[in-house]
């Protein structure tokens, strides 16, 4: 991270198509990067991208996949989404992007996959009406990088409700609030990260300026500018609580799968952690099911 721009003057509406425009210049820029290294899929034993997802996602397929409805919400190429169905889910991606979709739709027929793998185009908040399946779903997964494009979290709650059926559940990891208030040292360097940005929001964006990637250090992007919201971890648990789901779990985690700070070392292969102390979270994961009544 670094600080936000608050020189730039945009029009609110502009919000989506900003962020819109950065996510499909990176769509061949993760295509080719090694931290979305596809040759375990394409080989058949496709993992998600951490071990906790692994772990925590049991609970809710304890007897496997097979005849399990998915939905993945801002699925990027679908490289998760296809996770899934390799295991025998039916699923459904969902992403703004359309180079991310076409991406996924082709690696879905390369696979051979495409039988159990939709993707479909469209803004998360439009979902329900490019995607009119009420209480369809199984299981709604969300993961990393996710509701920080998305103003309304109370929304994208409601959305999730939507979707599912009475008893379906959600899964959701994602970078955690308090070290997204943090950031690399201003100093520079490779020291602790320093406390620089609010961890309770106003609703308000942040509009920040970044010619980099995080899956590519030396990317030179084109699309810089982008508009993100802040979520406390309140703020998410209250929206779920509101749309009607109970919490299963809720766990915070000491890794992630970037390099989120430059003091963080890699713990193991596409993790990175604390090289000693546990400083703070560095992510946080839940399981959320929607009341049967």
């Amino acid at each position: 991270m670094t600080d936000p721009v608050a020189s730039v003057e945009l029009d609110r509406g502009e919000w989506l198509e900003r962020n819109r425009a950065r996510w499909d210049e990176l769509v061949p820029l993760h295509v080719a990067s090694p931290m979305y290294d596809r040759t375990a899929l394409r080989e058949g034993r496709g993992r998600f991208m951490t071990p906790m997802e692994e772990s925590e996602l049991v609970a809710y397929a304890p007897a496997g996949w097979a005849r399990t409805r998915v939905l993945h919400l801002q699925c990027h190429f679908g490289q998760d989404t296809l996770v899934f169905a390799q295991r025998g889910a039916e699923v459904v991606g969902l992403d703004f992007s359309m180079p991310a979709v076409e991406e996924a739709r082709a690696l879905a027929s390369e696979l051979g996959l495409a039988d159990r793998a939709r993707f479909v185009h469209a803004n998360i908040y439009d979902a329900r009406h490019r995607l009119p399946e009420p209480g369809s779903f199984d299981v709604v997964y969300s993961t990393w990088g996710t509701i920080g494009w998305l103003p309304d979290v109370a929304e994208w709650a409601r959305i999730i409700a939507w979707f599912l059926k009475p008893g379906g559940c959600l899964y959701f990891a994602d970078g955690h609030p308090a070290a997204w208030a943090h950031d690399d040292p201003a100093r520079g360097g490779d020291g602790l990260p320093e406390l620089r940005h609010e961890y309770f929001s106003d609703g308000h964006p942040e509009i920040w300026d970044e010619p980099g990637d995080y899956a590519d250090a030396e990317a030179e992007v084109q699309n810089t500018v982008t508009w993100e919201w802040a979520h406390s971890t309140g703020d998410v648990l209250t929206a779920l609580l509101d749309a009607g789901l109970r919490l299963d779990f809720y766990h915070e985690h000491d890794v992630v799968p970037w390099r989120m700070f430059r003091h963080l070392v890699e713990t193991e292969p596409g993790l990175w952690g604390w090289p000693a102390e546990r400083w703070l979270p560095l992510s946080y994961s839940l399981g959320a099911t929607l009341s049967a009544a």
